[in-house]
């Protein structure tokens, strides 16, 4: 008999370990403790070697469903004395390394006891065990103890107390636990004042058409009855949300499959405790308001006993869209969702506060393949295990648009949920906040502050502002996007990196998007890249495809523009065409582009699907829609001294006839350049860039490059560019 200390780091505390480990140590007979301490949860046991590793061997193969082990250590320590096993207080000493528990759907245990008239908490919205529910949504600090988290000012009832207090109950340290007499209340709201009876008067006033804001996890959704287009186009009008597609809730797979077409993969998603939201193909008999000109729906199930209890008593799919002014992030509190009030007409509200925002996460699946376009809530803050270590601590900073921050240190970066884009004052703030609620949480200060080049993004001049006093690093954009995914693989050696995206700021000043690079973790090689061409109007540009195709139309004809006879000229009067043709010769307020997300808007211009786009992303989405697999061929292009010239295929989608074959070629196209410039080279395929969130280009690149590699956990766009930050230049760190 010898004394062992087990230090167990990974997703371990908030998951029911502790309890596990204890009903583990009983059942063998054996004596020592279990705590949670800042690294993990540690072990100090008495037992024999051949007891030692049936105790360990059984641990590893019979975790809690949410628990998983990065790495367990087994050291000799003196020898102790125990009279029993015990779970006993946490340790907070010494530097924080533990992961944060992401937030998770409700357990089918709950999920009964939710509708037993038997139970205690019967009806109860905020019903929760060990097993389910809030995690990092209501973290101050760590390690995980309810003193942590905003249901610190919850005092528990006796049984309540009981069943946290007992080892053997599946509540054991449920820091969430609560009951209708101790614990989060609801509460609806209308214009002047509370109303009883809540969820069965919520239900009925969605059922009468109206908008309510229901507050959520990380979040409040703006939700509406999916089934009444008045209602949808009434939440469209009043939020300014003309076409962008809302994602819809169902209470469970049936309801799911009257609306979306959903394979063996997309239903494993759905029904995951992530529960994200999955973009799936969508039934015609769809409302047509949720995602008008588009036959794909964002689908997701109920993850909170809320959102059960009013889709089981409702019997109907909801419109869940975040809740958020444009340009603003997602609404936390009372404060910023009555800033909505014009747009809902009831709320929806309950007393526990969120600490961390965090909006539902989104996915697609590609070939089999899992593609994150949002990374938050269920799978965020995420900790990546790094293929070396890092010898200072790095803050990465991000990206300005669908912007993560980072935190590296040792072997790992943890990165955080979704933000979003850094467009306002109020949305810079909430950037601010995740920077020091993961700063808090682990006790962290950089040593490094990694940023992006460009000098006008938020996020470069926040760290140029703030950090002062660390040593500062930019990382160029593209070569970001690259390293997030080899670090996400842990990829070693060079790799041939395709990031294709909207914009990013090169190294020669102009915007970068349609980049073919030779890299690894210390530096990179710009090998090729889309020829430059003009975006008339800057930053108006990006949201006028039309300015983007006309410039182009001037690259392959000049003034002879002006007699054309196409959807892109149609768009702009002749005195228009005239002036911009001046600002195009005299480059005035006409940067340099060679994005590949322009180049789609341009063919989504020439091809007259969209001229000015009402939301990001509209373009391509729209093309994708109009791909055809019958279309075969491609269109001309050049290729010398690491220029892509796709002016023989503007001149040719302009003599076209059908609009969908000069789509579809489109997409040929894009993979031909692309086989054209990576065949030089004998090295791993790796794409990232948001242009990467087009379902039609992926599945045409898995099927000719098998072997290309994308990244799975993080997002293709540049909610993966923080990762990228923190390995970037590894040596000198």
């Amino acid at each position: 008999m010898q004394t062992h200390k087990l230090t167990i780091k990974g997703t371990v505390q908030g998951v029911g370990f502790r309890p596990f480990i204890y009903q583990l140590a009983t059942r063998f007979n054996l004596k020592g403790t279990v705590l949670n301490g800042t690294e993990g949860v540690e072990v100090v046991v008495n037992a024999s070697k051949d007891k030692l590793e049936l105790f360990i061997d059984t641990i590893k193969s019979q975790l809690p469903a949410l628990a998983s082990i990065d790495t367990l250590k087994i050291e000799p320590i003196e020898p102790k004395e125990f009279n029993d096993f015990q779970i006993i207080q946490t340790d907070s000493d010494g530097e924080k390394t533990v992961n944060i528990p992401p937030d998770i759907t409700i357990c089918k245990a709950c999920e009964k006891e939710l509708f037993d008239p038997s139970n205690r908490r019967y009806g109860y919205p905020f019903i929760t065990c060990t097993h389910c529910g809030v995690r990092y949504s209501i973290i101050y600090d760590l390690p995980y103890d309810r003193g942590n988290t905003s249901m610190k000012f919850f005092k528990m009832c006796r049984a309540c107390e009981e069943e946290y207090t007992n080892p053997l109950n599946r509540r054991y340290h449920a820091q969430p636990i609560g009951c209708w007499d101790c614990g989060t209340s609801l509460e609806l709201v209308g214009r002047d004042a509370p109303i009883p009876t809540i969820v069965n008067k919520a239900v009925e006033l969605i059922k009468q058409g109206k908008i309510l804001a229901v507050k959520g996890v990380g979040g409040y959704h703006l939700v509406c009855d999916a089934t009444n287009e008045e209602a949808i186009l009434k939440l469209r009008k009043r939020k300014n949300r003309p076409a962008k597609p809302f994602a819809v809730m169902v209470r469970d797979m049936q309801m799911a499959r009257e609306l979306g077409e959903i394979d063996e993969d997309e239903e494993r998603l759905l029904t995951s405790i992530e529960r994200p939201i999955v973009i799936v193909g969508m039934r015609a008999t769809r409302p047509t308001g949720i995602a008008p000109n588009l036959s794909r729906i964002g689908l997701f199930l109920p993850y909170t006993p809320l959102h059960l209890l009013l889709l089981t008593k409702l019997n109907r799919p909801l419109v869940a869209t975040s809740a958020n002014i444009t340009d603003e992030p997602l609404a936390t509190n009372r404060e910023s969702i009555e800033k909505l009030n014009s747009v809902y007409d009831f709320l929806l509200d309950h007393n526990r506060e969120i600490v961390n925002g965090c909006d539902d996460s989104v996915a697609m699946v590609v070939k089999g393949q899992t593609i994150m376009l949002r990374r938050a809530r269920g799978y965020a803050p995420v900790k990546v295990e790094l293929p070396f270590k890092l010898n200072k601590k790095v803050l990465a900073m991000g990206a300005n648009q669908k912007s993560t921050i980072a935190i590296g240190f040792d072997n790992q970066a943890i990165l955080s949920p979704h933000i979003g884009d850094l467009d306002s004052i109020g949305s810079v703030e909430y950037y601010e906040k995740n920077i020091e609620s993961l700063k808090r949480i682990y006790g962290f200060e950089p040593e490094v502050v990694a940023h992006d080049k460009h000098p006008n993004y938020e996020s470069t001049k926040f760290a140029k502002r703030c950090y002062v006093n660390s040593t500062l690093r930019e990382v160029q954009h593209h070569y970001a996007h690259i390293l997030g995914v080899m670090a996400e693989k842990k990829i070693q050696g060079k790799v041939f990196g395709v990031a294709f995206d909207g914009t990013g700021y090169g190294d020669d000043g102009n915007l970068w998007g349609g980049e073919f690079m030779v890299c690894d973790y210390e530096s990179y090689e710009r090998v090729a890249h889309l020829n430059y061409f003009k975006l008339l109007g800057g930053a108006k540009a990006i949201k006028e495809p039309k300015r983007v195709a006309l410039s182009l139309l001037f690259e392959c004809y000049g003034d002879e523009v002006f007699e054309l006879d196409t959807p892109t000229t149609k768009a702009f009067t002749q005195q228009e065409l005239k002036t911009q043709y001046i600002m195009w010769q005299k480059g005035l307020n006409a940067p340099l582009s060679s994005s590949v997300g322009r180049l789609f808007d341009a063919v989504a211009s020439l091809t007259g699907v969209c001229q000015v786009m009402s939301f990001e992303g509209e373009s391509g989405m729209r093309l994708e829609e109009l791909y055809s697999d019958s279309v075969e061929g491609v269109y001309s292009f050049g290729y010398e001294n690491g220029a892509v010239d796709i002016l023989p295929m503007i001149e040719e989608i302009v003599k076209e006839s059908s609009q969908e074959i000069a789509i579809s070629k489109l997409f040929h196209t894009l993979v031909a350049i692309i086989e054209t410039v990576y065949e030089l080279y004998d090295l791993p395929l790796v794409l990232s860039g948001g242009v990467f969130q087009n379902r039609v280009l992926l599945e045409l690149l898995f099927e000719r490059f098998p072997n290309v590699i994308i990244g799975n956990r993080i997002p293709p766009n540049d909610g993966g560019v923080a990762l990228g930050q923190v390995v970037a230049g590894k040596s000198s760190f």
